[in-house]
């Protein structure tokens, strides 16, 4: 089970944007793309065949999992995840610090 999901509100916890926090736009393997996070300039080609304008864009880039926390909003800040069992046999993530679930 992925600690981190599409949709997760996250802080990053280290590198250039530490203390940034932002919506997960989707996960990859061990990186994720959160919103307005890690903003880099790509220098395209326009496409016409794709209807795509050419110039600098500007988007963003994947960070690491480690770098980034779930952003507990009872606490306002960035905590670990684990997995729990529930009675009726699912498994959802809960936070560390007070075993809260995170998943409805």
């Amino acid at each position: 089970m992925n600690r981190i999901r599409k949709g997760d509100q996250v802080l990053v916890i280290a590198g250039k944007n530490k203390g940034q926090r932002g919506e997960v736009l989707r996960v990859a393997e061990d990186r994720v793309y959160v919103s307005n996070v890690n903003l880099v300039k790509r220098h395209t080609k326009p496409n016409p065949q794709a209807n795509q304008a050419g110039g600098i864009v500007e988007r963003e880039a994947p960070i690491h999992l480690s770098n980034v926390q779930l952003f507990n909003p009872a606490t306002n800040k960035g905590e670990r995840v684990g997995t729990k069992t529930l009675a009726d046999g699912r498994k959802v993530r809960v936070f560390r610090s007070n075993g809260e679930v995170v998943d409805a």
